[in-house]
């Protein structure tokens, strides 16, 4: 008889945004009369920008011809894409990050749930609390978090680092030595960020301990203070210790093209191995690539046209923040976030606890969000506000909010 892989039943219940949309299905279900605003899932809104709509239709074409059609894409990626992406991303902020050290994907949540493949299953893992609930969640499948404690919401093998109010919502340093460090900033779900000097302590640190940073910085495009780093690569040192992970989702509209990179350098050894050769044979076998058409599109990004698109595109989200995060506060809700990512992270009124905040944002002004105790035990009490929507739906919301 077949044996099931038992680490999946370790998964605590659904996935959290599962969760979400099976209570709005049904709310909306029993309530057809009534509008729903959707301020939860991160899922942009905004349409491609037409510089990348005429990449896609000028790829199209070329695969419509014999002598241009393109097939597999190359294990990496394809050249043009990794070496704008190194000029653009990285030299260009005086990252020393060469065409040959990116790794083409079908975008960063593939990624970050699959880069704990080329590690033993022994490492250790520390994440922030809150944070994403793919990096645990995918360990859990790999069998590296120990045992669920029901009554803390916590796995006995994992090391929590707390971001609350009292921190900034930015973690401190482990007391406990792990040997693989999550790191997401600007962060998902808090909004928050660090400055560079705060980063190069965490590099300065995984190097002395051995640790390896998982570094995801899908939200850099949505960085406006000057002292926020845009890669961790800007760090000294950086080359030795971290991974980095990218998106064209959420800063260029990719979420129904899926297209994202990670960065392993050369320099990058543990055990005397390179990990940039282990992740190349992983995606040599198990390569979750995009195809030539997004591909191209991805390029048309960084055109001088497409720039100028995507910059507009994310002031459009960032106005949808300022709008949340200004109209709560003046309405008395104890909110952050919201100056350097597109999320808001806002405390929950009246004692309520997040899923009971959800249930009552819909019910009462229609407003979906996103409950804070879904991305780890310190997120009860608190509640993730996203700026992906319409401004006009935005400004909706808000007022509704302010209502309750």
């Amino acid at each position: 008889m077949v044996n099931v892989n038992g680490n999946y039943l370790k998964l605590r219940g659904s996935y959290l945004f599962s969760e979400i949309g099976k209570r709005v299905r049904e709310y909306s279900a029993a309530n057809p009369d009534k509008k729903v605003i959707r301020l939860g899932i991160g899922d942009v809104t905004r349409p491609l920008v037409p510089a990348v709509i005429d990449a896609l239709h000028a790829a199209v074409d070329e695969m419509g011809a014999e002598e241009t059609f393109r097939g597999y894409a190359p294990d990496l990626g394809y050249e043009f894409l990794r070496d704008t992406i190194s000029r653009c991303d990285y030299k260009a902020k005086g990252c020393p990050i060469e065409p040959d050290e990116i790794f083409v994907s079908d975008g960063a949540k593939s990624d970050s749930g699959n880069i704990q493949e080329i590690f033993g299953v022994n490492n250790r893992i520390a994440v922030c609390d809150p944070v994403y609930p793919v990096y645990v969640d995918t360990n859990v499948m790999a069998g590296r978090t120990g045992v669920f404690d029901e009554a803390k919401g916590l796995w006995s093998n994992v090391v929590y680092m707390p971001c609350t109010a009292e921190n900034g919502f930015a973690p401190e340093l482990p007391k406990e030595t792990p040997e693989l460090i999550y790191l997401c900033f600007p962060n998902n779900p808090t909004g928050a960020a660090i400055t560079k000097d705060k980063l190069q302590e965490w590099v300065d640190y995984a190097n002395k301990v051995g640790a390896v940073i998982i570094y995801d910085a899908a939200y850099e495009a949505y960085i406006t203070e000057s002292n926020v780093p845009h890669s961790i690569y800007e760090c000294e040192g950086a080359r030795e210790c971290a991974i980095e992970l990218h998106s064209f989702s959420k800063n260029a509209g990719f979420t129904g093209l899926r297209l994202g990179y990670t960065v392993i350098p050369k320099d990058l050894k543990r055990e005397g191995v390179m990990l940039h050769s282990l992740w190349a044979r992983r995606h040599g076998t198990k390569y979750n690539g995009a195809p030539y058409i997004v591909q191209r599109a991805g390029e048309a990004v960084y055109s001088e046209l497409g720039q100028a698109q995507v910059r507009e595109q994310v002031a459009y989200y960032m106005r949808n923040a300022s709008y949340i995060l200004d109209g709560l506060k003046s309405a008395g809700f104890t909110v952050s976030g919201g100056v350097n990512a597109p999320y808001i992270w806002m405390k929950t009124p009246d004692g309520l606890s997040s899923w009971e905040f959800f249930d009552h944002l819909l019910s009462a002004a229609n407003v979906v969000g996103t409950p804070g105790v879904g991305f780890g035990p310190s997120g009860e009490g608190y509640f993730r506000l996203t700026a992906f929507g319409r401004f006009e739906d935005t400004v909706e919301a808000v007022e509704r909010i302010k209502k309750l």
